[in-house]
């Protein structure tokens, strides 16, 4: 059974089952959809836990012997897989379909693992586990999505906030949702319920946004000028080095240029796509919209200029190179929209 964590707390009023996965990249949402089922569980008896990490060289005969063996203090008991990979290997798989086969009656098991890969989701024993248990599939919170999230959150815990609170909470813990929830939990105690405006969101909140190389490079392929732009002076800040910087955005440009000219001869956006990621795509497609094969190649040799600022001092700061960079990355210039209208790309 696959289940959203929206559809988690209604399954467990009704039963609990004998095996869960959780399986995503937000480490709050995940441990917080094991906290349910580990509540769940404590209510039904399970008082005993241990815990599995899964390295190289795990032994999966230690995992199977503790499930076959029977708890001494009490009637059920909780027993948690880490799997930091998703990929249990030859022996984890055939470890994993068994104990999925014949589940043990006085044991809950919980697999905890990132978003797992296409291939992974259709392996024998996640089809095995779909059976008996419950596959609960976590997705990120897109930035999009983020401020009714938050809203969302704060007024669970007996937070009012208005809109101008919200916007500010997101902005400080943008991407961040640890952050944003532990931001949560201090407004709470500091003010208690009701209601909570910018200035006390100003007052209260450290700047805890995630800004980071790889949220950089999403924000100007998806043509988010402003916040492209606030992440590169949030890096600037944190002392990233500049290299590491133009080499994330580099590499994201020259991806660009090699499917702009696959488009421009003839392939599809489907067929120029089909080696990437699925979870990219998106955001290839919107940058594709906006830049063509010769502001790709402009933008490639803008990236140029500033590796030569960064191994000389003598040509300029290439800090300002890299924000002139993200503007034009980021940016939807007037020939782009010509072109969409003549070659709009779909997928």
């Amino acid at each position: 059974m696959r289940l959203s964590p929206e559809q988690l707390d209604r399954h467990l009023a009704e039963r609990l089952a004998p095996v869960y996965l959780f399986s995503g990249d937000e480490a709050l949402l995940v441990e917080e959809a094991g906290d349910r089922v580990r509540a769940a569980a404590r209510k039904s008896g399970c008082s005993e836990r241990e815990v599995f990490h899964v390295a190289p060289g795990f032994d999966w005969d230690r995992l199977i012997q503790t499930s076959a063996s029977l708890s001494l203090f009490s009637s059920r008991r909780l027993l948690e897989v880490r799997l930091p990979t998703g990929k249990p290997g030859v022996e984890g798989a055939k470890a994993l379909l068994a104990l999925t086969k014949n589940p043990p009656t006085d044991t809950v098991l919980l697999l905890f693992c990132p978003w797992l890969d296409a291939a992974t989701q259709k392996s024998a024993w996640l089809a095995g586990l779909d059976r008996v248990g419950v596959f609960v599939m976590i997705r990120p919170v897109k930035i999009e999505t983020l401020p009714a999230w938050i809203a969302a959150r704060m007024r669970s815990r007996g937070l009012l906030p208005d809109a101008d609170a919200t916007r500010l909470l997101v902005d400080r813990t943008e991407g961040n949702l640890l952050a944003a929830a532990q931001e949560i939990e201090k407004l709470r105690l500091l003010n208690g319920a009701g209601p909570i405006t910018a200035d006390v969101i100003e007052a209260s909140v450290a700047d805890s946004a995630r800004y980071d190389v790889y949220a950089l490079a999403d924000a100007c392929l998806a043509g988010e000028q402003a916040r492209a732009t606030r992440i590169l002076l949030g890096l600037q800040r944190e002392d990233m080095a500049p290299p590491i910087i133009l080499w994330s955005l580099t590499r994201e440009l020259r991806i660009l240029a090699g499917l702009t000219v696959e488009l421009e001869r003839g392939l599809s956006a489907e067929q120029a796509l089909a080696g990437m990621w699925e979870r990219r795509r998106p955001l290839m497609v919107r940058a594709l919209r906006r830049i063509g094969a010769k502001r790709s190649e402009a933008l490639l040799r803008r990236a140029a200029t500033i590796d030569r600022q960064i191994r000389s001092n003598l040509l300029g700061d290439p800090w300002a190179g890299l924000l002139d960079l993200v503007l034009g990355f980021s940016s939807v210039p007037t020939e782009a929209i010509g072109n969409m209208a003549q070659n709009t790309v779909e997928y």
